[in-house]
């Protein structure tokens, strides 16, 4: 399947073709993430380097985000230069692919795109898997000046004014996660979550309505029936998503921020894990 040419930036997306085109590509680096950890190990994209969303992007102290030193230590790590186009693809239709893009987005590298389809898609074409790790020569990656989070990122605060105001927050995790019946996704452990239920005033839009059943993303005239004729944002609105952890809602941003082109989208990373515990956070349920 080719690329909608229709999306706001059809150039952030690239088929299994074109990654089986260009896997030894000089100027590329080819990443694998995935919430399954040991997928990796198991087999991966000839050439493609592991990042794992827990051990390589989250502080091990506090619940935040690795800082700016260790970020350009992990790329120097796997030859990833500030000029380096990162392509990213991974399991469950991309979710920890658009997650590991959205972080380093944080750390403001733009040069990065994602294979339509991800891991699944590459599998079930049949394309070649491999268990050697390959190693790169290390970069000089220079140390971001700042982490970008007042443009990536909501807050606790933030999210609650936002509630408050009325504007556009959307809620991306299953149903019955949203109306309070359970804490957790279908099929998943309850995670310590100690309240079920919703942000006041979210709108409910699963995640998996945005893709096929191939892993790829939906056309953009499919998206746009979803979030500019069924909810009726426009592209300047300032919206927030969130689901569990962050990146259920990473996925989100992504569809709104690169496919559909708003202009002002934030992840609300610290997401129900963090407003279900919160003492005295509001909370609605339905249904």
């Amino acid at each position: 399947m080719s690329i909608d040419s229709g999306y706001a930036h059809p150039e952030i997306l690239v088929t299994t073709q074109w990654m089986a085109d260009h896997l030894r590509d000089d100027g590329i680096r080819i990443i694998e993430s995935n919430e399954d950890v040991l997928l990796y190990d198991a087999g991966h994209v000839p050439g493609a380097v592991h990042i794992d969303w827990q051990r390589d992007l989250q502080d091990h102290t506090v619940r935040d985000y690795i800082g700016t030193e260790a970020f350009a230590a992990l790329c120097r790590k796997h030859g990833i230069a500030p000029g380096t186009t990162c392509i990213f693809y991974g399991d469950k239709s991309n979710w920890w692919a658009c997650y590991a893009l959205w972080v380093f987005r944080l750390f403001g590298h733009t040069r990065v795109k994602v294979v339509d389809g991800g891991r699944d898609k590459w599998i079930s074409e049949g394309r070649p898997l491999s268990r050697e790790v390959p190693s790169y020569p290390v970069t000089d990656y220079p140390v971001p000046p700042a982490r970008l989070d007042a443009e990536f990122r909501a807050f606790y605060d933030d999210v609650l004014t936002h509630s408050r105001s009325g504007k556009p927050l959307i809620d991306v995790r299953s149903a019955g996660e949203f109306k309070g019946l359970v804490t957790h996704m279908p099929e998943y452990p309850q995670e310590g979550v100690l309240r079920g239920g919703h942000i006041p005033g979210a709108i409910s839009v699963p995640w998996k309505e945005t893709v096929n059943p191939d892993a790829t993303f939906k056309s953009v005239a499919e998206l746009e029936k979803i979030y500019r004729e069924g909810l009726g944002l426009k592209k300047e609105d300032d919206v927030i998503a969130y689901c569990r952890i962050g990146e259920r809602s990473s996925h989100t941003w992504f569809v709104l921020h690169y496919l559909l082109g708003f202009s002002k989208v934030r992840n609300y990373d610290g997401s129900w894990t963090e407003w279900g515990n919160r003492v005295a956070a509001p909370i609605e349920k339905s249904g």
